[in-house]
């Protein structure tokens, strides 16, 4: 049985060459604030599961009405604090989601960052940077051991602490009157959390996010997916709350619909892909919700497990990827799979935003045959299309695009045109430009294109899911160099589910670049890339493939997954270097570009 969807409706028109888009439903009022959302959802559904996480053998689950109860300790607590926003450490918990709804209730920011800005890395660069903007009243960690050192660090040794231990006992307090008269205060514009971004120029930059933004949202995908008012959603996801798309998108979706969250302590990781697919058995998801590095690595245990397959699929009604291009290849074995275990109805989509835009601004509600079709606006947003060289540079306008940075004037105004639209940076096609209700394709981000000394434009987007296509299974993920140069040259990851067959064994990334069965897979697959593609903007002429993994340090990748191109080329100059040397070293994979 299909889903309930809306109908495909957009606006648009021409205007001093550019093209202006809406969509064509109008966006209803949503609850003004979160905390509103929490009081609507307990009230409908008290005793139905919220929150699930694993403990030990077991799982712990906290249902609607104990959720609101505990919420509102939490938010007597932090009422009853110095007040301003609450710095976040941890990952993602049962716990981390009642602070989160307590200072959703009592007004609280809350600010969740990487865990890796505290715990792997080595000089706090961007946990610094952080907390000299956000300047937070207080922060939280689920335990103090793995924090220890950032939290005895000069930067965080003056803040008072709250631990698990602590939000505990908070959860049994009663609400306190302080409590009412500071949720009678919240409203749309107060703030209801601060994310920060993954840093791509170089430094994170804090966006907060209002309730009115982020309630906005919400009411969009509500009106774009009706369903989700007759199917409370199940999901299952590791998606980390520093991030827009697990900690807006998602939690909030659950939230708003009255479904059920298993708290996911897997990640798409050699060494915690385990824990996923035991989730992903025992609690079938109705929607799922992933990055194309997530799907690149699950893709492969589908494969070879029939019953974790049938399992995953078994009430699947939703599989959607974002925060990258899904490759077509995964598209396609993610849909065979699916047919094959049975599931003949299931959706396939995705939408476009950023942390900026709360996150959602358009979505493909609509059947698609392939990946790449990122949808229409969203009720109550606007798209500006602006022609930029070969490309059409995309900027967003709407209730749930923020109104600045944190303590950033200089790059707030940079960050918006002289309409007021915020300038995302990303790229986009029309499927048909004469019928904009077909959909945008996305083209990759305007900065990270870049010409060959032939003055030849490099599509870095396109190339990057074509190129992870071609190689299906092996590799994981890839930048592209060759800037100013005379060919392409691709620095390129494994994926250790994907070479498990060449190599007859789990081995070491170390091992596995040098494998024989797998450097073949790889060099037999870009000589058929460059066979189909022979332009010198297509033409892969090296390869070399790298044993280390990407440093969070150094900007390179974040903690969902998503490869920064620049951040990886400016880290890895070294490795640039012996991929463009003109007498390469038998480390990199040639290829003639003639």
């Amino acid at each position: 049985m299909g889903l309930n969807l809306a109908p495909v409706a957009v606006d648009w028109e021409r205007r001093d060459g550019a093209t202006y888009l809406r969509s064509g439903h109008a966006l209803e009022a949503p609850p003004e604030t979160l905390g509103a959302l929490l009081r609507s959802a307990a009230e409908r559904a008290p005793e139905r599961v919220f929150l699930a996480e694993r403990a030990g053998d077991g799982l712990r689950e906290v249902r609607y009405a104990e959720a609101l109860r505990a919420a509102e300790g939490i938010a007597s607590l932090l009422a009853a604090g110095a007040g301003g926003p609450v710095l976040v450490l941890s990952g993602n918990s049962v716990d981390h989601a009642l602070l989160m709804l307590g200072g959703f209730l009592c007004g609280a920011p809350i600010a969740p960052v990487s865990v890796a800005y505290s715990t792997l890395s080595q000089d706090f660069g961007k946990l610094r940077y952080i907390v000299s903007k956000l300047r937070p009243a207080c922060v939280f960690v689920d335990r103090r051991g793995p924090f220890e050192r950032a939290l005895a660090s000069d930067l965080l040794s003056g803040l008072p602490v709250i631990t698990s231990d602590e939000l505990r006992v908070a959860m049994k307090r009663e609400a306190s009157a302080m409590l009412a008269a500071r949720e009678a205060e919240v409203q749309a514009a107060s703030v209801a959390k601060v994310l920060f971004t993954s840093g791509s120029t170089g430094i994170p930059k804090g966006v907060p996010n209002t309730h009115g933004m982020l309630s906005a949202n919400q009411q969009m995908i509500t009106q774009l997916w009706p369903f989700l008012t007759e199917e409370p959603p199940v999901l299952v996801d590791w998606l980390p709350w520093s991030h827009t798309f697990g900690g807006n998108h998602n939690f909030n979706l659950v939230l708003r619909h009255a479904g059920t969250l298993l708290i996911d302590e897997g990640k798409p990781r050699p060494d915690l892909l385990a824990a996923t697919l035991r989730n992903l058995k025992s609690l079938p998801p109705s929607l799922y919700f992933n990055v194309p590095a997530g799907y690149a690595a699950l893709v492969p245990q589908l494969e070879r497990d029939t019953q974790l397959c049938r399992a995953f699929f078994s009430r699947l009604r939703v599989l959607f990827y974002a925060a990258a291009a899904l490759p077509e290849d995964l598209w396609q074995r993610l849909s065979r799979l699916a047919r094959g275990a049975g599931n003949h109805d299931l959706f396939m989509t995705t939408a476009w935003g950023s942390t900026e835009t709360s996150p959602l601004a358009t979505s493909a509600h609509f059947a698609l045959e392939r990946a790449g079709n990122i949808g229409v606006p969203a009720p109550g947003v606007e798209l500006k299309l602006v022609p930029q060289g070969d490309k059409l540079e995309v900027r967003v306008k709407g209730p749930s695009v923020m109104t600045g940075y944190l303590e950033e004037p200089e790059l707030s105004r940079a960050a918006f045109d002289e309409e007021g639209f915020y300038r995302i940076g990303d790229a986009v096609r029309l499927v048909d430009p004469e019928q904009p209700e077909r959909g945008l394709l996305f083209d990759g981000r305007v900065a990270e294109d870049f010409k060959l000394a032939t003055g030849t434009w490099v599509s870095v987007g396109a190339l990057r899911t074509g190129l992870l296509a071609a190689t299906s299974p092996v590799l994981q993920d890839i930048v592209v160099a060759g800037h100013d140069g005379d060919f392409i040259g691709v620095l390129a990851w494994l994926n250790p589910g994907g070479c498990a067959a060449l190599a007859d064994a789990e081995l070491p990334m170390a091992e596995l670049v040098a494998h024989p069965g797998v450097r073949e897979h790889v060099e037999r697959s870009i000589e058929r890339w460059n066979a189909q593609h022979s332009a010198n903007s297509t033409r892969v002429a090296r390869v070399l493939l790298l044993a280390d993994p990407p440093n969070i340090d150094a900007g390179e990748i974040t903690d969902k997954g998503y490869i920064n191109q620049r951040a990886t080329l400016d880290a890895r100059q070294a490795a640039v270097e012996q991929l463009l040397d003109p007498e390469p070293s038998a480390a990199v994979l040639s290829f003639r570009t003639t």
